[in-house]
């Protein structure tokens, strides 16, 4: 009988351990849409910087950190919040992979419409095709 109740109580602790939320919903969550949105634009800014930064005259008194925080500044997002709320969505992965599918198929649409972009002709004369 001992050994049934040591069972029940065991189960019972795990059951309750596995209810529990890894991570707990901050109270100030961005809502996906927006995350993604954020992510995208971090994505973008980081590869403007990593590809131009040694080219740019400019970028050379930047660091990363600079283009993260004008980001969220775009967003008007504070950093504290949008850490948490990674950590919030990270901390669920099926979610967290919705939001970078999403996140990845935005940056495939921007860069299959640059690629458009480079193959259109250009207008040597600068007169508006008839």
């Amino acid at each position: 009988m001992k050994k049934y109740c040591v069972y029940l109580v065991i189960s019972g602790l795990l059951s309750w351990a596995c209810s529990e939320e890894a991570v707990r919903k901050p109270a100030k969550l961005i809502k996906r849409d927006h995350m993604v949105g954020i992510l995208v634009d971090i994505h973008l800014s980081d590869a403007a910087f990593q590809t131009r930064r040694y080219t740019n005259e400019d970028l050379k008194n930047y660091n990363e950190s600079d283009f993260y925080y004008s980001v969220l500044k775009k967003h008007n997002v504070a950093d504290s919040v949008f850490e948490t709320s990674l950590i919030y969505y990270s901390g669920k992965p099926k979610e967290f992979e919705k939001i970078y599918t999403r996140v990845v198929n935005r940056l495939t649409e921007i860069e299959q419409k640059e690629m458009e972009k480079s193959r259109e002709p250009v207008n040597l004369d600068n007169r508006t095709p008839e």
